[in-house]
């Protein structure tokens, strides 16, 4: 009960972190903290720490880190923080008796570092698809009535991998699950 109670106090400091970063980022005033950073440490902690969630839904992160190249400049909270948003979202999410799978892959180019996360959760319609940036949308789940939230989740997601230089898209099939698909400028060798 311990562990749990934790888990749910650093959640909610997440979620009053993520509306004062949203208050800060309608005023242009987020600094972000970038230097080369290699982010497959960063995603496997974050996923590390939703082990316990996901065993109580029998649920699982499959992760294929297969980026030859994971040096991008990355600020680390805030990146941790919007890979987190999009991981809790897929648990969120997910389909009522159905257990979460949730794949989580990355790739590298020559230029550009490429994160999927795909989730066999409930999908989207594509109108919803295209508004789930908009600050404070909050898709219409029919009678799912557990997911908590302020609609800012995925509009600081956005704004994240933009103040990064990077761009993010997002595909769904209702009843079937959501992609999101990010990429990233590598960071220049020799810079920094």
């Amino acid at each position: 009960f311990s562990s749990i109670i934790k888990e749910e106090n650093q959640r909610m400091n997440r979620q009053v972190e993520t509306i004062l970063k949203a208050s800060q980022l309608e005023k242009q005033e987020v600094n972000l903290n970038l230097k080369p950073t290699h982010v497959h440490e960063l995603i496997t902690d974050v996923v590390e720490n939703f082990q316990l969630q996901l065993e109580q839904k029998n649920g699982k992160v499959e992760m294929e880190l297969g980026a030859v190249n994971d040096l991008i400049n990355a600020d680390e909270v805030h990146f941790s923080n919007l890979i987190n948003n999009l991981v809790d979202n897929a648990m969120k999410y997910s389909k009522e008796n159905v257990a979460p799978l949730i794949t989580l892959s990355t790739s590298s180019d020559a230029k550009y570092f490429h994160i999927r996360i795909e989730d066999n959760g409930i999908g989207m319609t594509r109108d919803t698809v295209k508004r789930i940036f908009e600050r404070f949308f909050r898709a219409h789940t029919g009678n799912v009535h557990n997911v908590k939230g302020f609609g800012l989740g995925l509009s600081y997601v956005k704004t994240m991998i933009e103040a990064h230089n990077g761009d993010i898209k997002a595909e769904s099939v209702l009843g079937k699950g959501s992609q999101f698909n990010i990429q990233l400028p590598l960071a220049k060798e020799g810079r920094g």
